[in-house]
């Protein structure tokens, strides 16, 4: 029978994060050495992790690492934001976005910790995004991180050139906020414009407007369609007298990037 003891079960359940039933059982196969112990629970863990692969993972925490004309965005996503708060999985996030601003291969190096969560937190976790954002000469760079029960929940970087320093950081908490999917109208698609007039068309005629004035309507949708969807088409949220555009002159803005959990 295994030499081991109720410390060695707790002592095992602490370092590894099993259950009792577990950590127990991993010792008795392992004949009491808790470092075989160790590796036999991984094994175990990672078998469920893979099974895991498919749940929804919706939930996470958003990083950010910057130097002076380079930010790096990253999110890891969970399933719950239980365990996206925890000061482990913040701190893998974190380690992730530094090491991309580096240049390294973040999700490589920080591969064994992003295991090690999956095996802690029995959830499905993954790297979702990882951007790297580099002013190129000239421009300057804004970066916003929004930071909810400890963790980044919603990041954002605005690239612009002769644009004032605190009106570029009006408009990145702007698009924190309005969450933007275009810059400009020259960036949507032909597709995404057919797919949407067809939708407004859609919801007009099962509103019982009349047949004559469905293009009307659908164009006036469509119109505020853009302004919810394009950034140079609204008005800067803590200045609805101004534009983005207006806020942003005599300056232009090049490109922005936003990563948020629960999309």
């Amino acid at each position: 029978m295994a030499d081991f003891g109720a410390k060695d079960v707790k002592a095992l359940r602490d370092s590894t994060g099993a259950g009792m039933m577990d950590a127990k059982k991993a010792l008795t196969e392992a004949g009491g050495d808790t470092e075989a112990a160790t590796q036999l629970l991984r094994e175990w863990g990672l078998s469920k992790a893979a099974k895991r692969s498919d749940r929804e993972n919706t939930e996470g925490c958003v990083a950010m690492a910057r130097d002076a004309n380079k930010v790096a965005l990253v999110l890891l996503r969970s399933e719950t934001d239980f365990s996206a708060k925890s000061d482990d999985f913040i701190a893998v996030a974190q380690k992730l976005a530094d090491c991309a601003l580096a240049g390294d291969d973040a999700a490589a190096v920080c591969n064994e910790e992003i295991e090690n969560l999956k095996l802690t937190k029995k959830e499905n976790i993954d790297v979702g995004s990882i951007e790297i954002i580099e002013a190129a000469d000239g421009n300057e760079l804004d970066a916003y991180l929004h930071v909810q029960d400890g963790r980044g929940v919603n990041g954002v970087v605005v690239e612009g050139t002769g644009v004032d320093a605190e009106a570029l950081h009006s408009i990145a908490l702007h698009i924190a906020f309005a969450k933007p999917r275009f810059l400009s109208k020259d960036e949507v698609s032909e597709d995404d414009v057919a797919k949407e007039r067809e939708a407004l068309l859609e919801i007009t005629k099962a509103e019982g407007k009349p047949e004559a004035a469905w293009d009307k309507i659908v164009d006036g949708r469509l119109t505020a369609w853009y302004r919810e969807s394009v950034l140079l088409e609204q008005d800067l949220s803590s200045d609805n007298k101004k534009s983005v555009a207006e806020a942003a002159a005599p300056g232009t803005l090049a490109r922005f990037v936003q990563i948020r959990i629960g999309v």
